[in-house]
């Protein structure tokens, strides 16, 4: 579909370009899109290759993984900083610097001779992970059709689902097959796609001029978009609490071999793509009831893993609906972010991503608490119920005070983001 995107932003703080020019829709989300599956890629794609990377480096295994550790907490500060740096820049450009920094990150990690050297390439990648997930959301909504903002945001999401279900078994069978660096080759050569794609076909799109930094740290402490980011924050530690010990709970409870644990995840990594696409469709229709909803269906779906553990097919038919809800929220909350943080939606967005990471380390330590205390695997599953069940709780407080104000939906092109 191509279009005249001209995208009239004003009620969000944001100023369209000017003049309008020709852009293929689906070609700047697919861009975007690669955009995610190249991250994905690079920031998953090591976890399978820790024992190669370990002796080739001479370093345990907890040290290589450190690079996991390392690579979130690079997110987590470097999203905010950059998203400053960025604030006022054209966002076309924006992403094409922020994809060479993922070229130049990844090759130096494909080069680095030592550890440690791996390491800072690592979390030097990581800086612009926040900040390209956050100006291209902000970007795929503007640039989509009214009433579709929430599945364009889907569209560039699901390069990352992709890279969990393709990108990373690649990696690991190109890493094993030639060896670790050669992973961060071919994501290196992505990266340079990236580049390109990026340059060819993304719109030139400026946020507006007259906004001041100051105006857009006030917005971010907007009721509304602190709420937003808490569910961020508690969505994914409700993932991680569980999910970062799913193999030994696969193997020891369910009985699953561990040679067929990657093909178990793979059915949860399907889950995730169709729930990425699903949720959107839901989040366009109505986006707090949705979020809700799945929520709910999360809950009872995490009770349904506690009590069913011990059974291998019931257990892989609720991994794939689980994976589908989990990433069915993504886009909702995402989209939820970009319409209430009128006035500062790129740094918003981007530093919702920082939420996500900071949750993705949340959700791991509760996890390694409730093992350390003496606490069954099959009993991860409650735990992560109760965080869905408080992320539920603080959606529904939030759709109440928007309801309570009597005002509007946030608006993004000018239409309602949300009822």
């Amino acid at each position: 579909m191509t279009v005249s995107v001209a995208v009239d932003s004003r009620s969000a703080g944001d100023a369209p370009d000017v003049p309008a020019r020709k852009v293929h829709v689906g070609l700047a989300l697919a861009a975007l899109s690669l955009g995610s599956f190249v991250i994905g890629s690079g920031e998953f794609g090591i976890m399978g290759l820790l024992p190669n990377l370990a002796g080739d480096l001479g370093v345990s295994i907890p040290q290589a993984g450190l690079l996991v550790t390392g690579y979130a907490l690079g997110v987590v500060f470097g999203a905010p900083v950059l998203a400053v740096l960025t604030s006022r820049m054209e966002r076309r450009r924006a992403l094409i610097i922020l994809a060479a920094i993922f070229v130049i990150g990844n090759l130096a990690c494909a080069l680095s001779p030592t550890y440690g050297l791996l390491l800072a390439a690592r979390v030097f990648t990581a800086l612009a992970h926040g900040t390209f997930f956050g100006i291209g959301a902000v970007l795929a909504a503007e640039i989509a059709r009214p009433g579709k903002e929430a599945q364009a945001i889907s569209l560039m999401f699901v390069g990352m689902t992709l890279a969990n279900v393709l990108g990373v078994p690649a990696g690991t069978l190109i890493g094993q097959t030639f060896g670790w660096r050669a992973a961060f080759w071919a994501v290196t050569g992505l990266a340079v796609l990236l580049t390109i794609a990026i340059a060819a076909f993304v719109p030139v799109n400026r946020p507006r001029a007259d906004i001041r930094f100051k105006d857009e740290l006030r917005a971010l402490t907007r009721p509304q978009v602190m709420l937003a980011m808490s569910i961020s924050v508690l969505a994914s530690s409700a993932l991680f609490s569980l999910y970062t010990y799913i193999a030994p709970i696969l193997e020891e409870v369910t009985g699953v071999a561990s040679s067929s644990v990657p093909y178990v995840l793979l059915v949860f990594g399907v889950g995730m793509t169709i729930g990425n696409l699903a949720g959107a469709r839901l989040a366009d229709w109505k986006l707090m009831p949705s979020i809700i909803g799945l929520f709910a269906l999360m809950i009872a779906v995490l009770l349904g893993v506690h009590f069913a553990a011990s059974s291998p097919a019931v257990m892989i038919a609720l991994l794939f609906v689980w994976g589908a809800l989990v990433f069915g929220l993504v886009s909702p909350i995402q989209m939820r972010i970009v319409s209430q943080a009128k006035g500062a939606r790129n740094l918003a967005s981007t530093i919702n991503q920082s939420a996500f990471n900071l949750g993705n380390a949340g959700g791991a330590w509760v996890g390694a608490m409730m093992i350390n205390a003496g606490i069954s695997y099959d009993t991860l599953p409650l735990g992560s119920a109760a965080i869905a069940a408080a992320a539920m709780v603080v959606a529904i407080v939030s759709w109440r005070m928007e309801k309570a104000s009597g005002e509007p939906a946030a608006v993004v092109h000018g239409l309602p983001a949300g009822h």
